[in-house]
């Protein structure tokens, strides 16, 4: 939850508090307005503004309504106020609110708000995308970051998914600004909200306007690390799973091939047998592998599976850290008890006696360098070789 999904201060009476703005220490000209509740009509048989309704428009559009009630409006998560997000806007300038001016509550400007406005279902992507580059034009800076949150308008705009929004941000930004980190995200990019929030349109738009999918956050991950797994999402929610295979496939697909990222570097090798995988690698079943320089159990399946392109390992391991019993999705791909069942790519698989020659990495991602997989030989086998696979351990 963030600072702007806490509920509106309670106000003894009718009066409001205290609207005059205060400078904040740590800024030279941005103004940060007291916090206020939204104002109401007396009579509203609604627990919204709505500037639609006549009575509130008279509210809205009456001089003595203050900026900080104001923002209290743009606070309403509701498509009323959302998709008028000009109409409120427009009235916080007219009352001398410069359009880097914050509202108290949420630190935020009114081209963070507009970047939230424009999320589906909620708000209007045109009517935003007009009054974001009205603010623009005025002077809005997309740099500025709420206080709270650490977000500038472009991670609201990656999160909320509105790509619309993401094209004006960066057509008027520095270069070096799409990969603008996110301390609130493991110090992120916009493309790790994006992926992380299976926000396919952002995605996109993100990687064709330059961002980096081989940045690292402070955990090591690049943004295909961050898409959620969609072997562990419930079956009423699909689209939700097929999305996150497909904003994966995308992001893994978009990494240059000359990064050392071994989830990158893995081809479908959908058509091969898995004895023909296992063989490749010096492996067989039953012996004893290592997953991800971390899990140590026994190699009890290699072969393709329902749950994700790609050829598989199943393995059997010594603890119970895994995720099932040799089944997933109702399919039995080998049997072990619960909890000691996990499935991982070739490429994260190694005999366990390599591993013990191996040196042990240090815990700074970006300081040290990857341990590399062993490299799959399939040049004695002659057939077609697809893009690159997923790094997904189920």
């Amino acid at each position: 939850m963030t600072i702007e999904d806490l509920p509106e201060p309670s106000l003894e009476g009718d009066s409001l508090i205290e609207r005059d703005p205060f400078v904040f220490p740590s800024s030279e000209s941005s103004v940060t307005f007291s916090v206020a509740a939204a104002p109401m009509p007396s009579d509203c048989e609604f627990s919204f503004f709505d500037p639609n309704d006549a009575a509130c428009q008279e509210i809205l559009f009456n001089p003595k309504t203050s900026v900080s009630e104001l923002f209290a409006i743009l606070r309403q998560w509701v498509p009323q106020v959302q998709q008028n997000i000009d109409i409120i806007g427009n009235e916080i300038i007219k009352r001398g609110c410069n359009v880097n001016d914050r509202d108290g509550l949420t630190d935020m400007t009114l081209l963070h708000y507009t970047c939230k406005s424009g999320a589906h279902g909620i708000g209007d992507v045109e009517t935003a995308v007009k009054f974001a580059t009205q603010l623009i034009d005025l002077g809005a800076d997309s740099s500025l970051r709420s206080r709270w949150t650490n977000m500038n308008a472009l991670h609201y705009a990656a999160y909320f998914d509105v790509p619309e929004l993401i094209s004006v941000i960066l057509k008027n930004a520095k270069p070096k600004d799409v990969d603008a980190t996110c301390s609130d995200f493991d110090f992120g990019t916009a493309l790790h909200i994006a992926a992380f929030n299976l926000c396919t349109g952002s995605v996109k738009c993100l990687l064709e306007h330059g961002a980096n999918p081989a940045f690292r956050n402070d955990k090591g991950q690049i943004p295909a690390d961050v898409v959620p797994d969609p072997v562990d999402m419930p079956l009423e929610m699909a689209d939700a799973a097929a999305s996150a295979k497909e904003i994966k496939q995308i992001l893994l697909d978009a990494v240059p091939l000359s990064c050392d990222i071994s989830k990158a570097m893995i081809p479908n090798y959908d058509h091969l047998t898995g004895k023909a995988m296992l063989l490749s690698l010096g492996l067989k079943l039953g012996d004893r592998v290592v997953i991800a320089g971390q899990k140590v159990g026994t190699l009890r399946f290699c072969g393709t599976t329902e749950f994700a392109s790609g050829q598989w390992a199943g393995i059997e391991l010594d603890e119970p850290e895994g995720k099932n019993n040799g089944s997933v999705g109702k399919v039995q791909y080998f049997k072990c008890a619960p909890k000691r069942g996990i499935f991982a790519p070739l490429s994260k698989i190694s005999k366990a006696s390599d591993h013990k020659k191996s040196s042990v990495r240090s815990s700074s991602m970006r300081s040290s360098p990857l341990v590399k997989s062993k490299k799959i030989d399939v040049t004695h086998i002659t057939s077609r070789v697809n893009s690159g696979e997923c790094f997904v351990v189920c």
